[in-house]
């Protein structure tokens, strides 16, 4: 029987996962692979490849996960009040080792999930388009606790709050806001899974729109993207008054303790 840690959402299809199973009372940190989710590139090849199931782990097929991936195996023995971890080399795990452990399977995680951000059509992407429609949400609802916050205000008319989804004639504006030092209209918007030239052209046609509409010649735009790669670089030299902010997408786990 396998006890089965909490599992990661964000890439819905893999992600590090601690797997218990009573009958070999054995710990595994694994490179997960969901049950539940179909996901078309799991872990890159290397792992694949070169990194044993936990089914060819224990020689045998195991009730659950039997298709993910060992990255670190600990034999469990329990010593009056405290839990012992053991390699399979017999060395015993500190805390520290199983920090270190912990640690490299998400900076490794990372990695392979930062690969796949840019590709529109990864399932990845996809996750990150969601998330950051979510972020929208959160930019707007914590706005005054935020970078964009401490140099824009949002847009009040009677009361309610007319930043998000700014309607004009050429589409809506994801936040529109103002500069508090100048008062000029800023543009904000999301690099939801496009490229870096498309968001770049969207901000580029809403400035223009704000500078013929509103009169505004200072207008400003900013762009809020996961990351901040070449292709937008050589787009922003040709659209003066644009700057960029980036977001991250964290979380954390932590390593087992000794009770």
């Amino acid at each position: 029987m396998a006890f089965i840690a909490p599992e990661m959402q964000v890439s819905k299809g893999f992600y590090p996962v601690y797997l218990y199973y009573r009958e070999f009372q054995t710990l595994i940190l694994a490179y997960g692979v969901s049950e539940t989710e179909e996901f078309v590139k799991k872990w890159p090849p290397e792992i694949v490849k070169e990194t044993p199931t936990i089914n060819e782990f224990f020689g045998k097929d195991v009730p659950r996960y039997g298709d993910s991936f060992v990255y670190k195996a600990y034999k469990i023995t329990f010593e009056k009040d405290k839990i012992q971890y053991t390699y399979p080399n017999g060395h015993v795990a500190s805390d520290r080792d199983l920090e270190t452990d912990l640690s490299r399977v998400i900076d490794y995680f990372k990695k392979v999930v930062s690969n796949e951000l840019t590709k529109p059509d990864s399932a990845i992407g996809q996750g990150v388009f969601y998330l950051e429609k979510q972020l929208e949400d959160f930019l707007i609802n914590n706005w005054d606790r935020t970078e964009l916050g401490k140099k824009y205000d949002l847009i009040v008319e009677d009361g309610e709050v007319i930043s998000r989804q700014y309607k004009t004639d050429v589409s809506s504006i994801d936040i529109l806001a103002k500069d508090k030092r100048t008062s000029s209209y800023v543009v904000i918007e999301l690099k939801k899974n496009q490229t870096s030239d498309d968001t770049v052209g969207q901000v580029a046609r809403y400035m223009g729109w704000i500078k013929d509409k509103k009169g505004d010649k200072n207008v400003k735009g900013v762009i809020i993207a996961a990351e901040y790669d070449e292709k937008l670089e050589y787009a922003l030299k040709a659209v003066p008054n644009v700057e960029v902010f980036l977001y991250k997408v964290d979380f954390q786990l932590t390593a087992p303790k000794a009770a």
